[in-house]
């Protein structure tokens, strides 16, 4: 058998090239994800509660803090279901009060208590009802820019959905937590992340279908 070289040259050199624009798209689709604008100073480090674990936002709300980047925290929770509403009517008491764990992540990081805002969104269960109950508090309570932390992959849609219900009314600026798990440049080797890329492309068509539906 006679091998011709150079058609084994021109398959390895086609199979090397899909691969790199391989990765190239897929990192790209991870990374369109991710944004970051952080003020030299905002008000506040607003703590984004729907979507995945918390604990690295409390970090970046407490970094931004100790680095002077915002003058307090903001945290917001207490989410109710009928359900539970249910059991507290019939007379059930929650074991402790809904921030208690995150205030004390946040001391414990540094952030004096009398610098954490703690606020009570019950009925937010996204992003928009999030942005629309947490957002109108910090308005009232006379904040005109924040930082909104949250996940790295959830950035750039919080900061848009933020930016587009306040806008000319609250300045919001973005710092996706640094200690996130997600990497834009091998998510598709991580089932959880894959599932992470794929919910947040989903939310995002949600999102344009609601408005073009409203």
């Amino acid at each position: 058998m006679v091998f011709d070289f150079r058609k084994i040259f021109l398959v390895v050199l086609l199979f090397a090239f899909l691969l790199v624009i391989h990765e190239r798209i897929l990192t790209g689709i991870g990374s369109f994800l991710v944004v970051e604008d952080i003020p030299p100073k905002a008000e506040a480090a607003v703590v984004l509660n729907t979507g995945v674990d918390i604990y690295p936002r409390l970090i970046e709300a407490a970094n931004l803090y100790k680095d002077s980047k915002a003058e307090k925290v903001v945290i917001n929770g207490n989410r109710k279901t009928d359900i539970l509403r249910s059991l507290e009517n019939s007379g059930y008491e929650p074991p402790s009060k809904w921030y208690v764990e995150e205030i004390s992540v946040l001391t414990h990081l540094g952030v004096p208590k009398d610098h954490i805002v703690a606020v009570s969104a019950e009925d937010a269960y996204d992003t928009i009802s999030e942005a629309k109950k947490v957002g109108v508090i910090l308005i009232n309570n006379g904040m005109s820019n924040v930082i909104i932390t949250t996940s790295k992959f959830h950035s750039r849609r919080a900061r848009h959905i933020w930016n587009e219900i306040y806008k000319g009314k609250l300045k919001v600026f973005v710092a996706p937590a640094n200690n996130d798990p997600f990497d834009p440049k091998a998510w598709w080797k991580d089932g959880r992340q894959i599932r992470w890329v794929f919910s947040e492309y989903g939310a995002w068509i949600y999102y344009y279908l609601m408005k073009i539906f409203d």
